[in-house]
């Protein structure tokens, strides 16, 4: 197993934020748009340098992504900031209609995704949100591993033309990527080769996985370990290269098993190279409160879980 270094703990809200920031400096089409949670999404910054490029517009996130809509028609790259709940749940008949289905070039930024939302509880914590975006014609679906990796995606997204998803958290995970990075929406990372079982990962789950990996390898199992930061679209090719070594894949996120990346990869082996595979994910049920750390044990999404679920597979292959 490569080794991996935590440099310090980051939020990757804050990521997106610096990565906006960026933004606001190079690249003046873009805008930011916001449903009273600045501080939240950590959009003071852009705030705080570009107030004309900046629309504050309450709590009430439909009217922003129909004004995000609006606004690509002049030319701008709205970036709309808001809980990943609110940013798809409430809003999916404007995110379909005004934007999806025209093509709009709208950045749907949404933090606070998944468990680690913590003790804000099940009315916060959406697990559905992957599968209702990818789900949606023409629109790509992005969840990096940490900081930098978040700041980068940020940076990139603005380069491409057409509706993106971009999700991201809010408690300090490690942070361990290359901070000058070239973010490649649609290109699977492979952080360490192996030859046993391949464990796929996306979000806050890559770092289990490395961690994942570390234990496995102290048993004499050999791990390949895959970051998947763009969901959609899936680098099929990796996975299928991953799968043809091993033979066997546990795939990882924080989001419900029904509809998320497990299911994508899923639908790739059985066209392509059927493989037993595990699903480390939550199991058709809400969050509740507590500490991130909590929940994720509670809810099987971590190195212990992932490591569990290694050993189940390579004794299906």
């Amino acid at each position: 197993m490569k080794e991996y270094i935590d440099t310090g703990k980051k939020d990757t809200r804050s990521g997106f934020g610096a990565g906006l920031d960026v933004l606001g400096e190079t690249n003046p089409d873009v805008v930011a748009l916001c449903a009273d949670l600045t501080g939240s999404l950590k959009m003071d910054k852009f705030k705080a340098n570009h107030p004309e490029r900046f629309f504050q517009v309450g709590i009430a996130e439909a009217n922003m992504m129909g004004i995000a809509a609006g606004l690509t028609i002049g030319g701008k790259i709205p970036f709309t900031g808001t809980f990943a709940n609110f940013s798809t749940g409430r809003v999916y008949d404007q995110i379909r209609q005004s934007i999806a289905y025209s093509h709009k070039n709208v950045k749907i930024c949404a933090s606070h995704a998944g468990l680690t939302l913590g003790e804000d509880g099940a009315t916060h914590q959406i697990l559905e949100d992957i599968g209702l975006m990818k789900m949606l014609p023409g629109m790509t679906v992005i969840n990096p591993c940490d900081y930098n990796q978040t700041k980068a995606a940020t940076i990139a997204i603005a380069e491409h033309n057409g509706p993106v998803y971009l999700r991201f958290g809010r408690p300090s995970v490690a942070n361990f990527t290359p901070e000058d990075q070239k973010f490649e929406m649609g290109k699977a990372l492979m952080l360490s080769e192996g030859t046993d079982v391949t464990l796929v990962a996306t979000g806050h789950l890559v770092w289990e996985a490395i961690q994942a990996g570390y234990m496995l390898e102290k048993e004499g199992i050999s791990a390949e370990v895959i970051n998947i930061h763009t969901i959609k679209p899936l680098d099929q090719g990796a996975i299928l290269k991953s799968i043809g070594k091993t033979g066997c894949i546990v795939t990882a996120e924080e989001h419900n098993y029904l509809g998320g990346l497990g299911e994508s990869i899923a639908r790739v082996l059985a066209q392509n190279h059927p493989a037993p595979q595990e699903f480390v994910a939550t199991q058709d049920t809400f969050g509740e409160s507590g500490t991130p750390a909590q929940l994720m044990e509670k809810y099987g999404l971590n190195a212990n879980a992932i490591a569990e679920a290694a050993r189940k597979v390579l004794k299906r292959k």
